[in-house]
């Protein structure tokens, strides 16, 4: 739009011919100079430049949306905005539909807590046939850290949907439709990249799991700052793909001890920093997700997995479509199970806390694992 030739936008024909003999010709070169000088570039009165650069704008100006008008936009174009559900009806209903597509959801916890368990659900879920309520594709899972069990995976089918997998091939053919790589470094995986974006519309693939991007950097660096900044392409180029192929791309991150300059990352923290220090006494650890808050601002979904008080809970601490909730559940043969599907809200520090009662297994970039 900044570039459309003034000439053409209708104004009158003795001003436009003073903007081409100035040559001045896209709105763009217009607009960028203030009315007062445009007078004396075009030695034309105020009222004239004043006129005329009302006009550009409304031209070149993008129309205004009302919220009415991009909710029926969204209504006609929901295969663009769909979701696969979690079945997990609590958290479906508080990100309207399930795991968004075309953006990066992320689940962040210790080990041990479930994060995995939810990918391997998720991941059938994509592969079921579309009478089944799934999305009848191919899953591309990125298992960096060889906790992928394909036996697992099948136990959880046989338990979740049994008149499927107990059909006569029917696990076989579920289990075909889920390709699984393993990175072994960084630069393994930018390699695969290009390969991947190639696989998604060849291979008909519906979900890309990336299982863990802590993992892939945790040995490729001796300091805690370079970690965060070496992702910035990945980060960038997995956006792009989930943008590019609207599919739902899903993360695990692991979490790391919280230090002095993450609670003070932002000026109204800075007097939280005792408050932390209680924290520590009351609950088992204290902990962030790892990688930083540069790839915390790269995704749009944060789903946080932590156990406090023995009781292990999923929250929602980060969506632009849902308040911050959290929702007890267990691992079951099935997988995750919530206990409840009315989740409570989460109001300050609570909902970027990550608790932990009984993992040790915790990434610490700037020193040795948690005991």
């Amino acid at each position: 739009m900044a570039n459309m030739v003034i000439s053409e936008m209708g104004l009158p024909k003795w001003i436009a011919n003073i903007f081409a003999a100035r040559n001045i010709i896209t709105a763009k070169e217009a607009l960028s100079l203030t009315e007062f000088e445009l007078m004396e570039f075009l030695d034309v009165g105020l009222a004239e430049v004043t006129s005329a650069v009302a006009h550009i704008s409304e031209i070149v100006c993008p129309p205004y949306q009302t919220a009415l008008s991009l909710m029926e936009q969204r209504v006609q174009n929901e295969h663009l905005a769909g979701h696969l559900p979690t079945r997990l009806k609590g958290l479906d209903e508080a990100l309207c539909g399930g795991i968004p597509f075309g953006v990066l959801t992320e689940l962040v916890g210790p080990a041990g807590i479930g994060k995995t368990q939810f990918c391997l659900k998720l991941s059938l879920l994509a592969s079921l046939p579309a009478s089944y309520g799934g999305l009848d594709g191919r899953v591309i899972y990125i298992d960096v850290e060889s906790k992928f069990s394909s036996r697992r995976m099948i136990e959880i089918g046989m338990k979740s949907f049994p008149e499927i997998f107990l059909k006569k091939g029917m696990a076989q053919e579920m289990g075909g439709r889920i390709l699984v790589l393993h990175p072994t470094s960084l630069s393994e995986f930018t390699e695969s990249l290009q390969q991947i974006k190639v696989s998604l519309l060849q291979h008909q693939v519906k979900l890309l799991v990336i299982d863990s991007m802590a993992a892939l950097v945790s040995g490729e660096y001796e300091q805690g700052a370079p970690r965060q900044h070496a992702l910035g392409w990945h980060v960038s180029f997995i956006k792009s793909l989930a943008e590019f192929s609207r599919i739902p791309i899903v993360v695990t991150n692991q979490v790391r001890s919280q230090s002095r300059d993450d609670a003070c990352q932002y000026s109204f923290q800075v007097q939280r920093w005792d408050d932390t220090k209680e924290d520590r006494t009351r609950y088992d650890s204290h902990l962030v997700a790892a990688l930083g808050v540069h790839w915390a601002h790269a995704v749009t979904i944060r789903l946080v997995l932590e156990s406090k008080s023995g009781q292990r809970f999923i929250k929602v601490a980060k969506s632009p479509i849902s308040p911050p909730l959290a929702f007890p559940f267990n691992i079951t043969s099935s997988g995750m199970s919530l206990l409840s599907d009315g989740g409570f809200e989460l109001t300050g520090p609570d909902i970027n806390t990550i608790h932990c009662q009984g993992h040790n297994d915790i990434i610490n970039f700037v020193g040795e694992s948690l005991q």
